[in-house]
């Protein structure tokens, strides 16, 4: 029997399919989301089935990661070549990842109607040597939240300095049970609770021609205070044993007269605490008025080859419904000019406490090497805590060794 041709079997093949229904591309866009909170996942989600419904061809991949591991995550998933396509990150590791190549610049994408729902002031951070290489995605700004029973029980009022609050925070931490001062040592940001005290000491992290200025006198003397508060007994007890979450907890449960604190801890205290009588105060003042602004930004990866499917979806995801949604929901000040117009955030005295200090807000400085930078701040803030070295020889060696990560010395 003879063969038919290799032609005649692909002609029949071809034949063959053009009877046969055409199967639907699919795309899939890999977006990495940073969890602030057991919301944070159901929220996304939500928002990807949603963009589904209208975009059937797009499918929206969401993988929730915790904070605490999602840089070393990313890392890993860079180098192992199987990066997202969009992830959210925080802002302070976006100078790297931009001068790396790894952040896709979005200047093409944005439209001007698009770019003009943004707030300047939270744009401003993702603007990296004149290219938006990030869209703010959830912002705040730090403040000091007081319980006020335990002012009261102290006979104390809330205080608007540093030296009333070491006088009251002695009063308090008189009462049964009860720690004045709330101070985290572990984990992230024990750096960000020293730059509370820095900025309002009239200091800064970097001077004016780069060098670190952590050694400054006014550094030294922020941390000074928090010693003494630490050897006087007005804090808990090992503050490096406390994570963030471990001091609001503290506060949650009623044992803590002072902590500073982020907008996402309201949501928090009205569902596990509603009865907690709280009031949110700006920083104490030394020598200046200052609170923390931070924002953490959505990035698009350079390698992310369905690019267009992800814009799509990000352009969705900033909804006015949407937005307002995650802001409340999460506890942020809103980073788009609509939601911060709604009635929510301009009468909410918890909110508009915070909102309040964003005039004079600072943010970490946009430049490379940020986290190790900022873990040797830690590292010598935990040294300090511990007793194994005094402020003026911790910050002295932190400041020698960010100089020379950032080649300045």
């Amino acid at each position: 029997m003879k063969r038919p041709s290799l032609m005649a079997t692909s002609l029949a093949a071809l034949a063959i399919g053009a009877f046969a229904p055409a199967a639907s591309a699919e795309t899939v866009v890999d977006f990495t989301v940073a969890e602030y909170s057991s919301k944070t996942g159901p929220f996304f989600q939500e928002v990807a089935d949603a963009f589904q419904k209208q975009n059937p061809d797009i499918t929206i991949n969401i993988e929730v990661v915790p904070w605490d591991t999602l840089l070393q995550r990313l890392t890993t998933d860079i180098a192992g070549g199987s990066a997202p396509d969009i992830s959210i990150i925080g802002t302070r590791w976006l100078l790297d990842f931009a001068s790396q190549g790894i952040a896709e610049p979005i200047d093409g994408y944005l439209t001007p109607e698009f770019k003009g729902t943004f707030i300047d002031t939270f744009m401003a951070p993702s603007v990296i040597d004149g290219q938006i290489m990030g869209l703010p995605v959830a912002a705040s700004a730090r403040a000091m939240m007081v319980n006020m029973d335990l002012y009261e029980k102290a006979g104390v009022a809330p205080p608007t300095n540093w030296d009333e609050l070491y006088a009251s925070s002695q009063k308090i931490a008189a009462l049964p049970d009860t720690y004045a001062f709330g101070l985290q040592g572990k984990e992230i940001e024990t750096d960000a609770y020293f730059y509370y005290a820095l900025w309002t000491f009239g200091g800064n992290i970097l001077n004016a021609d780069g060098t670190s200025g952590i050694d400054s006198p006014e550094a030294i003397e922020a941390a000074t205070f928090y010693k003494q508060m630490i050897d006087e007994g007005l804090t808990q007890p090992s503050p490096t044993n406390y994570s963030r979450e471990d001091v609001f907890n503290l506060f949650k449960q009623g044992k803590v007269g002072t902590i500073f604190t982020f907008p996402m801890l309201i949501p928090q205290i009205k569902a596990e605490a509603p009865d907690l009588n709280y009031k949110i105060m700006p920083f104490p003042e030394k020598r200046a008025n200052a609170t923390y602004g931070v924002t953490d930004t959505l990035m698009m990866f350079a390698d992310s080859d369905v690019k267009d499917a992800a814009w799509k979806f990000i352009e969705f995801a900033y909804a006015d419904e949407w937005r307002s949604k995650f802001d409340r929901g999460e506890g942020f000040l809103p980073v788009t000019k609509n939601v911060a117009k709604e009635e929510y955030y301009t009468t909410d005295p918890d909110i508009s406490g915070f909102a309040a200090g964003l005039p004079y807000a600072k943010f970490a400085p946009t430049i490379a090497n940020w986290e190790e930078i900022a873990d040797t701040t830690v590292r010598a803030m935990q040294q300090i805590y511990l007793d194994q070295a005094t402020p003026e020889e911790a910050l002295g060696s932190a400041a020698a060794s960010i100089n020379k990560i950032r080649g300045v010395e």
